[in-house]
């Protein structure tokens, strides 16, 4: 898989890779931090330069919004 900056993912982090799981868990967690900036940057950010589907993407920021409602309800 080749990304906009002409890298290649390692196959472990590649889809169906044994370690995508841990990519996507971190996705979920830039998402929600808003020291990141703004969602449409984080949004190129995850497709052009981590190689996430749109699909993956989505699903990550479904998991950090149900996430941040959760903790609203805590506090």
């Amino acid at each position: 898989m080749r990304l906009k900056n002409n890298k290649t993912l390692k196959k472990e982090y590649q889809p169906g890779g044994s370690k995508r799981q841990e990519i996507l868990d971190k996705a979920v967690k830039y998402i929600a931090d808003p020291r990141f900036g703004l969602q449409g940057d984080k949004h190129m950010f995850l497709l052009e330069e981590v190689g996430l589907s749109e699909s993956e993407y989505l699903t990550c920021l479904n998991r950090a919004t149900l996430e941040a409602a959760d903790a609203g309800l805590r506090e």
